[in-house]
C-alpha cells in the first residue's frame, strides 16, 4: 500500500477562495453535460465510454466561449472520471444511477492531477491559480498523483495523494494478543477484556442547539445575506459534531490496532439496523459502520488480519463459558446470565470474547 493521502486546511485569500467556486462549478457543469450526453446514448442504445462522453466533451465545449477556458481542464476530466465510475456501479447494481448535481452542494469539490502542482512546506502550487497557504505540512514523502479541493463548513481543504514508492512493511505483532471487538451505541467499542470505549454521541449533545439554530434559518428570507450567515453557522455545528465523532473513532481504533496481532468484529448490516426508528438517530449518531471501516483500514495498513463473524453469528446470544444459545436477549438485558452454566458476565464483553473466539479459530486455521 504506497498511495497515502493527507487532508490538510487551506488559508486562501477571497481572490483564491473565489477561483476554488469556480472550479467546482466547471466540475458540476462538466458532470451534468456528460450526464446529460450519456442519457442521451441510452435512448438510442448508445453506451457511451468514458472516452467517448470526454472526446465528445472537448469537442462541445469550445462552443461555450472564454469561461471554459479559463478553467482548470483537469477539474473537468476527473468530473468526467468520477461519473464513470458512477455509471460503472450502476452498470454492477451497486448502486442507482447518477443524478445531477445541484448548485450551492453542501460539500463543493474538485479534483486536479499533479501536472504544476508542486507543495514547499506549508504551501502548496495548483495550476492556474498559484502558491496557497496549507495550515500544516505534508507528512508524506513522495510523488503526488492526486489533488482534491473541498469545502466544509466555511473552511477549505485539500487532499494531497502521494505515491510514496514503498509499501508499508507489516508491523511485527508477536507477543501481542488477538482482540475481539463489540461495537454499541452506548459504549462505542468494547473489548474482550473489559475494556470500554465511550461514545460521545456528539448529535444527542448538541441536538437541542441545532434545532434551535435551524429553526433560525427557517425564519430568515429565503437566500438573503442573513439566510447564508445562517447557514454558515449551521454547517459549522454540523462539521463540529462530525469532528468530536472522528475523533473519538480515531482514538480508539489507533489504540486497537497498536496493540492487537488479530482483530474480531462483527459484520453491521448499517441499512438493514436504521429500519429500526426507535435506534436509527442513535446509530446513526454512533457512526458504527464508519468506526469499522477506520478500524479493518488502519489494520490493513499494519498487516494485521480481521475477522469478520458471519452476519447471523450470534454473538451476543452465546455463552462465552460454554458455547450455550439463548433463543431470546432483549436489548434491555444488559447483562449476559447463562441458564446452562449460570455465567453472568456484561452483555457487550460476552460478545467481544466470542468474537476473539473467533479470530483465533482463524487465525490457527
Amino acid at each position: 500500500m504506497s498511495h497515502r493521502s493527507h487532508k490538510i486546511a487551506l488559508d486562501p485569500s477571497s481572490i483564491q477562495e473565489r477561483w476554488f467556486y469556480s472550479q467546482c462549478g466547471y466540475a458540476r457543469f462538466t458532470f451534468n453535460n456528460a450526464l446529460s450526453d450519456f442519457k442521451a446514448g441510452l435512448e438510442t442504445n448508445d453506451f457511451r465510454s468514458e472516452v467517448d462522453l470526454n472526446n465528445r466533451w472537448n469537442a462541445r465545449k469550445k462552443s461555450y466561449g472564454d469561461w471554459v477556458r479559463k478553467q482548470d481542464q483537469r477539474a473537468g476530466l476527473y468530473a468526467i472520471k468520477g461519473l464513470a465510475n458512477g455509471i460503472s456501479r450502476w452498470k454492477d447494481k451497486i448502486s442507482g444511477f447518477p443524478k445531477f448535481k445541484k448548485r450551492g452542494h453542501r460539500k463543493p469539490s474538485y479534483t486536479t492531477d499533479e501536472q504544476s502542482v508542486k507543495v514547499d512546506g506549508k504551501r502548496i502550487r495548483l495550476p492556474k491559480i498559484g502558491w496557497i497557504k496549507m495550515f500544516q505540512e505534508l507528512r508524506f514523502e513522495g510523488e503526488i498523483i492526486r489533488v482534491t479541493i473541498s469545502k466544509m463548513a466555511q473552511r477549505w481543504f485539500v487532499s494531497i495523494t502521494v505515491d510514496t514508492g514503498t509499501p508499508h512493511t507489516p508491523r511485527d505483532t508477536r507477543g501481542l494478543p488477538v482482540i475481539g471487538v463489540d461495537v454499541g451505541i452506548n459504549s462505542l467499542a468494547t473489548l474482550d477484556t473489559g475494556k470500554h470505549y465511550e461514545n460521545p454521541r456528539p448529535l444527542k449533545r448538541y441536538e437541542r442547539k441545532l434545532a434551535r439554530e435551524h429553526r433560525k434559518l427557517s425564519r430568515k428570507k429565503f437566500l438573503s445575506n442573513n439566510w447564508y450567515k445562517q447557514k454558515e453557522r449551521v454547517a459549522k455545528l454540523h462539521y463540529k459534531i462530525a469532528c468530536i465523532r472522528h475523533d473519538a473513532h480515531h482514538q480508539a481504533t489507533t489504540e486497537i490496532v497498536n496493540m492487537a496481532s488479530a482483530i474480531g468484529i462483527e459484520t453491521l448490516k448499517v441499512t438493514n439496523l436504521l429500519k429500526n426508528r426507535k435506534l436509527a438517530k442513535a446509530l446513526s449518531d454512533s457512526a458504527l459502520g464508519g468506526f469499522l471501516s477506520k478500524l479493518k483500514s488502519k489494520a490493513k495498513v499494519l498487516g494485521i488480519p480481521v475477522r469478520e463473524a458471519p452476519q447471523f453469528f450470534a454473538s451476543s446470544k452465546t455463552c462465552s463459558s460454554c458455547g450455550y444459545v439463548k433463543d431470546e436477549l432483549s436489548l434491555s438485558e444488559r447483562v449476559f446470565h447463562c441458564d446452562w452454566c449460570n455465567t453472568k458476565i456484561d452483555r457487550d464483553q460476552n460478545a467481544a470474547i466470542n468474537l476473539k473466539k473467533l479470530a483465533v479459530g482463524y487465525t490457527e486455521s
